[in-house]
């Protein structure tokens, strides 16, 4: 059965990434006010249940922090110039968290 090889999801094995939650992109992605809803109730519990959390920003310089009503003030906030999350940055930064490596 292809239950059986399917890990638990528990506080320890887990990570939340917050990628790219900025304010230029408010008009332009579809459901953006319920995507930043869940977005601050999953960084919330997050924070509650002491899980990591990774944000990154896409080229900050021109598209502006991550949006007011994401409070990543106590979180590690990567600029970035890529597509992808993983730059080496956030790859080295997960090292720390041995359950939820990539």
């Amino acid at each position: 059965m292809a239950a059986n090889g399917v890990a638990r999801l528990t506080a320890k094995n887990s990570a939340l990434f917050l990628c790219d939650m900025q304010e230029k992109f408010r008009k332009t992605i579809s459901y953006y006010p319920q995507i930043l809803a869940m977005s601050s109730r999953m960084l919330k519990a997050s924070q509650i249940l002491d899980i990591p959390v990774v944000v990154t920003e896409q080229y900050p310089k021109g598209l502006g922090p991550t949006v007011s009503e994401l409070d990543v003030s106590k979180c590690p906030v990567f600029p970035k110039m890529k597509f992808s999350m993983m730059i080496p940055e956030v790859e080295e930064h997960m090292k720390q968290f041995p359950g939820q490596s990539p």
